[in-house]
């Protein structure tokens, strides 16, 4: 049996076994309770926390975005492992708190986080929109990705509409019927699997092509040094970049939708836990940063339609592997990436439906807002389709453009918790300026002031818009002020 058509029955078995998983995850509860489906009750164990924040995060650019960073760009790519190490620590300190939040007055978005703060239901509707942009851009990431397996491991013969329709359409039917807790016992089973995959793969790799990291970077150093250096001449990246990259995604981590809301999942104990074992996750990238470089020297760029392609191209075109190898490479990319758009394609319908529809439409029955929610899996998760088929842009690309909008609810969620002097007005005008200049320098302008991350421009406006407005502008009441920051 040729290889291709081995990959193409092992991910097909792993579909099926995602499915199932995911669906069987909701049997036995009640599926028509608002908690239920929205954060699992309050009562995600340490264990199924670790791997739903590791599997929400770490997705489809893992597999493919971190290579092909590898590949193409060299040390720049390190900027994943920094962030990583840095980002969750502040869930340690405001997770809690959240979660006390939410339990006190029913919250599970971050669009009714910032209404009950600071009693605005149009700050609600901005939120619940700024998050479904940036939750489609990222959701974009994971079917590229899921495409870009299907597409190589089969040989070309999968199109890339059809791999992509196919394993997000599983996402989105066991997302719909259970809820977070058919995401969360879904992202244990791919979790476990991309963990085993990339190191096994990513290792053997390496010591394929060079005999080990020793002699695969000494060659580097000799042939291409300026790809082991940041802003130097002839590097991909300059500091300012680098930098700013790193502060970009360290700061909206916590900030998207799908994360933040875990807070409201579980309880204290379980966030810090989660905390302290988070990191031993994100070794799993190490190995797959490791191909990227093998990859030089042996990769020529021109056969790549695009960077993110050459983990999947190493394994069916320049190694002689077996078609089980395939497939099991293929199932660990997938894992990755439906391990993240299980938790986006499900947050992205709760803010949307809590932060728009229910502003709209008032006094809307629990029954009915969740039935909204299971209607908006489908709806999001076809609008995401169509801009994965008909864009073009690289996985990092997508990604980081993402967090240059998400990183805007920053300012307004840490004056929420700490900063009493934060105003209604201040927050909004904040939000929008900052938001407005992300996006400006995304789509129009050609380039940044000294290569400064547009999402950090963006963020500079945000603070001072908000900081001025909200001294110039009359406090809050002392009753919405203490409803959360003098929560412990």
């Amino acid at each position: 049996m040729p290889s291709w058509q081995i990959a193409l029955i092992m991910m097909i078995m792993y579909l099926a076994i995602a499915l199932i998983v995911g669906v069987m995850a909701g049997r036995g509860r009640d599926g028509n309770s608002l908690d239920e489906f929205a954060v699992a009750e309050g009562k995600i164990s340490l264990f199924v926390m670790w791997f739903l924040m590791g599997g929400s995060v770490f997705s489809a650019f893992s597999f493919l975005g971190a290579p092909g960073w590898a590949y193409s760009k060299g040390a720049p790519a390190l900027y994943i492992i920094t962030y990583t190490a840095f980002a969750i620590l502040p869930w340690y300190i405001i997770g809690p708190k959240i979660g006390k939040i939410g339990k006190k007055h029913r919250l599970y978005t971050l669009a009714g986080f910032l209404k009950g703060r600071f009693n605005s239901p149009a700050i609600a509707v901005i939120v619940g929109l700024i998050a479904l942009f940036a939750s489609i851009q990222y959701l974009a990431t994971q079917m590229s990705g899921m495409a870009i397996i299907f597409n190589i491991m089969t040989e070309g013969r999968i199109p890339f509409w059809l791999g992509a329709l196919v394993s997000y359409g599983i996402v989105v039917i066991y997302v719909a019927t259970g809820g977070l807790r058919a995401a969360a016992w879904s992202d244990v089973f791919q979790g476990l699997l991309m963990i085993i995959v990339s190191w096994v793969v990513g290792l053997a790799i390496v010591y394929q092509l060079h005999g080990g990291t020793t002699e695969m970077f000494a060659s580097m150093a000799r042939e291409t040094p300026e790809l082991l250096q940041i802003g130097k001449e002839g590097s991909a990246m300059g500091t300012v970049a680098y930098t700013t990259t790193i502060l970009v995604s360290v700061i909206g981590f916590l900030m998207w939708p799908h994360l933040f809301s875990k807070s409201y999942a579980s309880n204290s104990r379980t966030i810090k836990k989660t905390v302290l074992a988070y990191p031993i996750f994100a070794l799993f990238l190490i190995p797959l940063l490791l191909v990227g470089f093998a990859a030089r020297g042996v990769v020529d760029a021109a056969d790549l339609q695009s960077a993110d392609q050459v983990l999947p191209y190493l394994i069916t075109t320049v190694m002689n592997l077996p078609g089980w190898l395939y497939g099991l490479v293929g199932a660990g990319a997938l894992a990755a990436a439906m391990s993240t758009a299980d938790a986006i394609t499900h947050s992205a319908s709760l803010e949307v439906t809590d932060g728009v529809i229910k502003q709209i439409w008032k006094n809307i029955s629990e029954k009915k807002t969740l039935l909204i929610m299971r209607i908006g899996v489908f709806v999001i998760g076809a609008l995401a389709y169509y801009i994965t088929v008909f864009g073009g842009q690289g996985l990092i690309a997508l990604l980081l453009g993402a967090y240059g909008s998400i990183v805007q609810f920053a300012p307004g969620v840490y004056s929420a918790l700490f900063w009493r002097r934060a105003t209604t007005k201040g927050v909004i005008s904040g939000l929008v300026v900052g938001t407005f200049v992300n996006y400006y320098f995304q789509l129009v302008a050609t380039s940044t002031p000294f290569e400064i991350h547009a999402g950090i421009l963006g963020l500079i406006f945000n603070i001072i818009i908000m900081v001025t407005v909200s001294f110039m502008t009359k406090p809050q009441t002392e009753e919405d002020v203490k409803r959360y920051v003098d929560v412990a």
